[in-house]
């Protein structure tokens, strides 16, 4: 199995997506509220995904433009979660690049009482696999 395989794979396992339900509506790319600031729009992930093109989906700057809104996987009507498969794709470059994690005994001492709770759930969603 050649290494995109093997990335395309861990972007499903990661995601929990099946790309090949998509059948290119563009309404997740429709509803995205950071559209105009992405060279890859979130339909077109799904595309990159299922012809193994990884190297060129982890070198856009579309996967850090990305607001993890999640607008694409409300209005997905295959349930394809382009959302999570850019999350994913996130999560695989991170995991590449070798960055330490922080444990959750960590985390507390870190916390800004202004923070969010949507912030907190956001960053265990996205670390939890």
């Amino acid at each position: 199995m050649n290494d995109n395989k093997k990335q395309a794979e861990k972007i499903k396992e990661i995601s929990g997506a099946n790309p090949l339900k998509c059948m290119k509506c563009g309404k997740c790319s429709a509803s995205c509220p950071a559209f105009d600031e992405m060279d890859i729009k979130p339909h077109q992930f799904v595309s990159y995904v299922i012809n193994e093109n990884i190297d060129a989906l982890v070198q856009s700057k579309s996967l850090w433009k990305c607001l993890s809104c999640f607008a694409c996987v409300e209005r997905c009507p295959r349930d394809v979660q382009p959302g999570r498969i850019i999350d994913a794709a996130r999560q695989l470059v991170v995991r590449q690049r070798g960055q330490a994690y922080l444990s959750a005994d960590e985390i507390p001492e870190l916390l800004d009482p202004e923070l969010p709770q949507q912030l907190l759930v956001s960053a265990f969603r996205r670390y939890r696999r």
